[in-house]
């Protein structure tokens, strides 16, 4: 029976609740235990208290770590990348300071497209590596659990070839994977967005259907992308192969995104620097329907969630911000302290992409979360690990320091207390990573 007893932490947040998501003035709430311990058995959580226990006095054949103070804090969830891509848009970067907007850039050739050219002509091979070092990064950050997004190939080929690399990341990443088809994040060259559309659904979805590819199905629900028809034609479709929907919704403009999503059922709907009061009022748990209009009554588990939870268990649509977006592009943040007074659920999520957010770093996105969003420190770690997790159903495994889960979490150095974490915004505090009880 492989053990861990870790001793001598300084600061223990720990989940005695097991809630699959924390919503409104819960996400406030946290249990902290000081000068504690805590016991792995297997990969998971086995115990935890406090005192000081002879390191493994249940036995076992593993050994004790002093954790010499410092806080032990669950790994973070990050429920939206795009971290599979080919090569850098510093470019993009200089003209964004020059002062050109995400649309001009696209309109020149630049933004998503550009990111497709460069796809099509990367091999898998190379596509593995560059991912892998970008894995590497996040998991050092803190990282444990990581959605990953396709929608850099924008035809049937390069769709499946960036799915492949994900299933490979997958295989032989240490933390936790799931997968999110967005074939439609932006129209590919040489389609009218009809011609295009009809691929999508036609094609593409059926392919990675038949082969199993992803957990999800995402569509860019957004002005000059997809119509809120498109976007419900697109989850039917899905839908028909088991993928739950994942939308970017409300990130340009108020483009009917949060409506769609809740209409269909969607797990998440992100980015929402446009969000309004009335989508708030969509999302609110009294105003939620049963089941979107497009969901099934029964469904297999097996394919209702990468954590085969089944879907009803997930709660409900996850609202997900995207601070780091908003601060590199310079544009307003969503307003996720108004989401949370008012009851939501918020998680909060890097967008690690090449062109709006080149960063994974998620102690950096809580600190955004914290200065530019208003969240208290333990609302937004809330929102990057539990909440986070449900947005990736996986929160029944994943999230937060609770007995049965997968012990996936970080020592830090020694801190006075929770808030230093956000506070020390550029401190590197992370001083180990330990991915299913080992450490990396």
């Amino acid at each position: 029976m492989k053990q861990l007893l870790i001793y001598n932490i300084g600061i223990l947040l720990v989940d005695n609740q097991h809630k699959p998501f924390l919503a409104g003035r819960e996400m406030a709430e946290a249990e902290i235990l000081h000068d504690a311990w805590l016991l792995v058995e297997e990969g998971r959580i086995k115990d935890f208290g406090v005192g000081h226990p002879s390191p493994l006095p249940w036995g076992g054949d593993g050994g004790g770590l002093d954790a010499h103070g410092g806080a032990v804090l669950p790994s973070f969830c990050d429920s939206h990348t795009h971290l599979v891509y080919a090569g850098s848009r510093e470019g993009e970067f200089v003209d964004k300071i020059q002062g050109l907007s995400y649309a001009e850039i696209a309109r020149r050739g630049g933004g998503i497209l550009n990111s497709a050219d460069r796809l099509h002509d990367m091999s898998e091979d190379e596509l593995y590596r560059q991912a892998m070092t970008r894995i590497d990064e996040i998991i050092k950050k803190g990282t444990g659990a990581v959605e990953i997004k396709s929608g850099y190939g924008l035809n049937t080929n390069d769709e499946l070839k960036m799915l492949r690399v994900i299933r490979r990341i997958k295989e032989t990443a240490p933390l936790k994977v799931v997968s999110t088809f967005l074939g439609a994040h932006a129209v590919g060259r040489g389609y009218t967005q009809e011609q295009y559309v009809d691929l999508v659904v036609n094609e593409m979805i059926p392919e990675v259907g038949r082969q199993g590819l992803a957990d999800f199905i995402d569509v860019f629900c957004d002005e000059g992308f997809f119509t809120p028809a498109e976007t419900r034609r697109i989850l039917e479709a899905g839908l028909k192969y088991g993928l739950r929907g994942k939308i970017h919704g409300q990130e340009l403009a108020d483009s009917g995104g949060v409506e769609v999503a809740v209409e269909c059922g969607a797990l998440s709907v992100d980015h929402l620097e446009s969000m309004t009061d009335k989508d708030i009022e969509l999302l609110a748990p009294t105003n939620l329907p049963p089941r979107g209009r497009l969901l099934p009554q029964k469904i297999d588990a097996k394919i209702a969630s990468p954590s085969g939870g089944g879907w009803w268990g997930l709660g409900p649509t996850i609202p997900t911000v995207l601070p780091g977006t908003s601060f590199f592009l310079n544009m307003p943040f969503a307003p996720a302290r108004k989401m949370i007074d008012s009851g939501l659920s918020v998680a909060i999520a890097s967008d690690y992409n090449p062109g709006s957010t080149p960063s994974g770093d998620m102690k950096f996105v809580v600190s955004l979360a914290c200065i530019k969003q208003r969240l208290l420190p333990v609302e937004a770690l809330h929102a990057a690990t539990l909440n986070s997790a449900c947005a990736m159903g996986l929160s029944h495994d994943y999230g937060s320091i609770a007995k049965g889960k997968v012990a996936n979490f970080y020592i830090t150095e020694p801190i006075p207390c929770l808030d230093f974490l956000p506070y020390a915004y550029t401190t590197p505090l992370i001083k180990q990573v330990f991915l299913s009880g080992q450490e990396i």
